[in-house]
């Protein structure tokens, strides 16, 4: 089984609850709508966000972790506490594999069918995804170094990961367990446990929806005018309606009574 940890920030931090919540509740309906029942989603926050969608297999964890506030290293702190409380929670659940996933992305349909049927791996690695720019007709595609800019980039089978006891203990450090996206690979190499590339299109990283950090431009642009022009050629792709059902992306102004 294939359960999913996903940290959701807390209303008190968000630029816009209600925003934040929207964008949640396309992420969620996005791992609901796996082509295998076997998974869970164990989406941990301070508030449950107010959706219209439910699902089964969606448990929500409510923590008493203290409200980062606006420092970036605290809100950071705030979102591994959190993802280790989901990893821990997962155990229950008897998983083969997790995946820490981020409360704004879109994941493919087919994840807990690969995961069921290879329930003896090590573990995966997303080299291939999308970024989307929130209102666009087309997404970006990263064909070899997806996980260095998403966070929704892997899979780890359980029984290899590092985790803490708890999470109930403030002096906690967490950053002995943390590992960043962009170096799990190497990591889990160095270990003797090497992850494989996930030979399927994994996730799609969402961007320029207003509760996200990052800028779209300076994710895909490389900074001379050539190879960025040849970047955006060949790698520039509709978004399709075979790509929407496969990651369950919509516009957030549209109705989702379809989904």
């Amino acid at each position: 089984m294939l359960v999913f940890a996903i940290a959701l920030k807390s209303a008190k931090v968000a630029r816009d609850w209600e925003q934040t919540c929207k964008i949640f509740e396309r992420s969620i309906r996005s791992v609901c709508a796996q082509t295998a029942s076997e998974f869970k989603a164990i989406v941990v926050c301070h508030e449950q966000p107010k959706i219209q969608f439910h699902h089964p297999n969606i448990e929500y964890l409510p923590i008493r972790f203290s409200i980062p506030g606006d420092d970036i290293e605290k809100k950071r702190l705030d979102r591994r506490r959190k993802v280790f409380a989901g990893l821990l929670a997962a155990k229950k659940y008897h998983p083969t594999h997790t995946m820490i996933m981020d409360a704004d992305d879109c994941v493919s349909k087919h994840l807990a069918e690969w995961v069921k049927q290879n329930r003896d791996g090590n573990g995966w690695v997303f080299n291939k995804g999308y970024l989307y720019e929130e209102g666009s007709n087309f997404l970006f595609r990263e064909k070899k170094a997806f996980y260095q800019w998403c966070g929704s980039s892997h899979i780890i089978r359980y029984d290899l990961q590092d985790l803490p006891e708890n999470t109930d203990d403030d002096r906690i450090d967490y950053n002995r367990y943390h590992r960043p996206h962009a170096y799990i690979m190497d990591i889990m190499e160095k270990k003797g446990t090497p992850l494989e590339t996930l030979p399927f299109f994994g996730a799609i990283y969402m961007l320029g929806h207003g509760e996200n950090v990052r800028n779209f431009a300076n994710v895909i642009r490389p900074k001379k005018l050539l190879p960025r022009l040849k970047k955006v050629v060949v790698n520039y792709r509709p978004l399709t309606g075979e790509i929407r059902d496969d990651f369950g992306l919509y516009s957030l102004e549209e109705n989702c009574s379809f989904h």
